[in-house]
């Protein structure tokens, strides 16, 4: 079979290579899945690169995310159940940039056949993490402000679509004003350009108490870290709170601890395969359904940008970091 696969951490595009691999056996508790699609996510990226907090056993088949179908099962109730089944495959090690890959039976779920197969390779990661930090975690109240950064990413048009489908108003933190438009078009109710390189955490919190008022934003969301998290502490208001759920840019958060004790703010991490883990299976079958409906409407919808060939995997990495893409890059196994 063809696989991307890297002997050690690096820049994606130098060190991932398409090469041909032994289509892997199933062990009991296992299951064989033909791998349609799988999207390039900003985790990926971060494994390759050695930063993500799992370790790559090497050589490393990267890709958590993605949709096939279940071809064989090693043994168990659950796999020969979902055998001939088109199923999405969280792979909680990596592995689906390949034409085959071999996961849990516990990790895949028969995806409703509404959904095309891009938006299955997709329907996890971005979607659930959408919702659940949102619905589920924070809570957030009609009318009340979330402040994302990161907010021009595919994730970040998500919330913001279901911000405007629930009730709860999105202030969007980007670093270029490229931007902007396509946010205020999804429906963004405020848009504020904020690169930590070129301004400091003051002129941050002026703008963004000119968006939501003096008493600053209840509930944010972070997934970058280092300096831009420590400036939306600062714009934190009384009793907030603040869910840390990547660290893109690799640096730790210069916090004064007081900027917390003073508003009884509160800042706590977020990781969706803990959270998961925790989660009993009626809830899964119930967060199914949900994203399955909400990606049907258009909510939760992942526009994609491009999809390449597994031989292309270079050229699919460069675009999932570049700027002028809009929406999701895909890898094609088939």
């Amino acid at each position: 079979m063809q696989c991307v696969v890297f002997d050690a951490p690096g820049e994606p595009a130098d060190v991932l290579q398409c090469r041909q691999g032994q289509v892997p056996v199933p062990d009991s508790g296992q299951v064989l899945v033909r791998m349609t699609a799988s999207p390039v996510n900003p985790s990926d990226l971060t494994f390759i690169r050695g930063v993500y907090g799992i370790a790559p056993q090497y050589p490393q088949v990267p890709g958590f995310e993605g949709v096939g179908v279940v071809e064989a099962s090693g043994g168990g109730l659950r796999g020969r159940l979902f055998r001939g089944r088109r199923v999405v495959v969280m792979n909680p090690s990596g592995g689906n940039w390949a034409e085959y890959a071999v996961v849990p039976e516990t990790r895949v779920i028969p995806v409703s056949s509404v959904l095309s197969d891009e938006q299955a390779a997709t329907f996890f990661v971005n979607p659930a993490t959408a919702w659940i930090l949102t619905r589920e975690v924070l809570r957030i109240p009609q009318g009340q402000w979330l402040l994302q950064t990161a907010a021009g990413s595919a994730l970040g048009h998500m919330i913001v679509r279901l911000g405007r489908h629930c009730g709860f108003r999105t202030l969007c933190i980007v670093r270029r004003e490229e931007s902007v438009e396509s946010l205020r078009q999804a429906g963004a109710d405020a848009v504020i350009v904020f690169d930590p390189d070129h301004a400091d955490a003051a002129e941050l919190r002026e703008q963004v108490l000119a968006a939501v008022g003096e008493d600053g934003v209840r509930y944010a969301i972070d997934p970058v870290s280092g300096r831009t998290a420590a400036a939306v502490i600062e714009c934190l208001g009384s009793g907030a709170r603040m869910l840390l759920f990547g660290s893109l840019s690799n640096e730790p958060i210069p916090l004064v601890s007081r900027q917390l004790m003073q508003k009884d703010a509160s800042v706590s991490g977020f990781w969706l395969g803990n959270y998961m883990m925790h989660r009993s299976l009626l809830f899964r079958l119930r967060l199914v359904r949900r994203l399955t409906g909400l990606i049907r409407d258009g909510v939760l919808h992942t526009d994609i940008a491009r999809t390449y060939a597994l031989t292309e995997v270079t050229s699919a990495v460069r675009a999932a970091e570049d700027s002028a893409v809009t929406g999701k890059v895909l890898l094609s196994c088939r």
